[in-house]
């Protein structure tokens, strides 16, 4: 006899097995201004493949604007500009160099992006953009904001080099800064401040593409500088100061795309699914994603959420370590992962979705279990780490779930191990 909380379950799963069994999904997002797309991992195929479908269908049919993901602005600019089919011939993955570059330079956004470069060149209306939403790149953001703002406002430029002079010691080392900072050095965060309200107050009407990139480049700095300064501090703030940045750009980007504009979001289901339904509320964290319902109004954001049983993932067994193959073990007893694994195996599909109702909270399936959260430093071995308390009909609109999952295809990179990686400290 299959357990009622199974037999439930299996009776409202959507099969998963080609793009058309996104339908239910998609019906469920469709219709809000924010749709953020999660992932268990960085380094799992499936996850990728299946938010891209989803995205393209967003994007093709129910007129999304952008797609904002966990990485960095300047970065993914190169990129934006390729979707854009303006000047690039190529695809820029050789600016993903920060460890760990495959988050972005792998075959699965290669086959999205050379998608939406097609899309944006076959239809007339505005270009559908491609942005980072990250904190990390603080020299890179300064020879980015110093390059192009000489090219289009070079009254400007003076200023700016002037403001960012404080970072010239550093030659673009971010770990000396955060030492410095350790020895209660003052920083650049005033210069840093300056710069960006000096932008501001000069073009306070809606910029054009330059002047906007410009001014993203211009608030990385400031609030790149805040997360170094806050890895420092005594409580350690910087997972906060990360996710604010998130939304903070996550704003701009939607008040420079137009009233009407529609984002997707991509990132770590501990960046997507509301915070308020985890225990890190415990802690004091928040995330983009609880942030994003509490300013925009949860009727207005969608949360969707992906997890796997077993498989295996890419990831490092170190910081700025070799880039590997693991296994993925089978989920701990009792967590969301191994419930699932059972509805798979009552219902004979492997890969479902599931879409969540403002009661399902009550259920008893859903009160707060342990749900898999795997970062860029992982070891098989040490599973207890990787699980988060969740409550998951509160923490998503909608769950992904794929029994057997396998690892994402990086794409050959020259890395720079010497930067701070991305997703520091956490690895998410």
């Amino acid at each position: 006899m299959i357990p009622t909380n199974i037999e439930e379950l299996v009776k409202r799963q959507s099969p998963l097995q080609r793009h058309e069994d996104l339908q239910d999904v998609i019906y469920n997002i469709k219709d809000r201004k924010v749709v953020m797309l999660g992932e268990a991992s960085h380094g799992t195929h499936e996850y990728y493949h299946w938010r891209a479908q989803i995205t393209q269908e967003l994007i093709s049919k129910h007129g999304f604007s952008f797609v904002a993901v966990e990485g960095d602005w300047p970065s993914c600019q190169n990129l934006d500009r390729y979707v854009r089919a303006s000047t690039l011939d190529k695809l820029p993955f050789s600016h993903f160099v920060r460890w760990p570059a495959w988050m972005w330079a792998n075959e699965e956004v290669r086959d999205f992006t050379t998608w939406l470069r097609s899309h944006n060149h076959l239809k007339n209306e505005k270009p559908v953009g491609f942005h980072g939403l990250d904190v990390y790149s603080l020299f890179e953001s300064i020879d980015a904001i110093i390059k192009t703002v000489g090219g289009i406002e070079p009254d400007l430029a003076g200023p700016l080099k002037e403001y960012y002079s404080c970072f010239a010691s550093y030659r673009h080392d971010e770990k000396k800064y955060v030492k410095d900072l350790l020895r209660n050095f003052k920083g650049c965060r005033d210069e840093a401040v300056a710069a960006l309200e000096d932008l501001l107050e000069k073009h306070m009407t809606r910029p054009d593409g330059a002047l906007f990139d410009a001014i993203q480049n211009a608030r990385v700095i400031k609030n790149a500088e805040n997360y170094y300064r806050a890895m420092t501090s005594f409580e350690d703030s910087s997972w906060n100061v990360r996710d604010r940045h998130m939304l903070e750009s996550l704003e701009a980007l939607l008040e420079h795309y137009g009233r009407d504009s529609k984002a997707i979001v991509w990132a770590h289901n501990t960046h997507v699914g509301d915070y308020r339904a985890t225990d890190m509320v415990l802690e004091g964290s928040v995330n983009i994603g609880g942030l994003a319902r509490e300013i925009f109004g949860a009727n207005n954001v969608a949360l969707v959420g992906f997890g796997s049983y077993q498989g295996s993932v890419i990831a490092s067994p170190a910081w700025a370590g070799p880039v590997r193959v693991m296994n993925l073990p089978r989920a701990q007893s009792g967590s969301y992962e191994d419930l699932f694994h059972q509805v798979a195996f009552a219902s004979g599909f492997k890969n479902f979705s599931l879409n969540f109702s403002s009661d399902d909270h009550l259920k008893p399936w859903a009160q707060s279990r342990g749900h898999r959260a795997v970062g860029v430093v992982y070891n098989p071995h040490h599973e207890r780490g990787n699980y988060v308390s969740t409550k998951i009909a509160e923490r998503y609109d909608s769950f992904l779930f794929f029994d057997e999952s396998r690892a994402l295809s990086p794409l050959k990179q020259e890395i720079d191990r010497s930067e701070i990686p991305e997703t520091y400290p956490s690895g998410l």
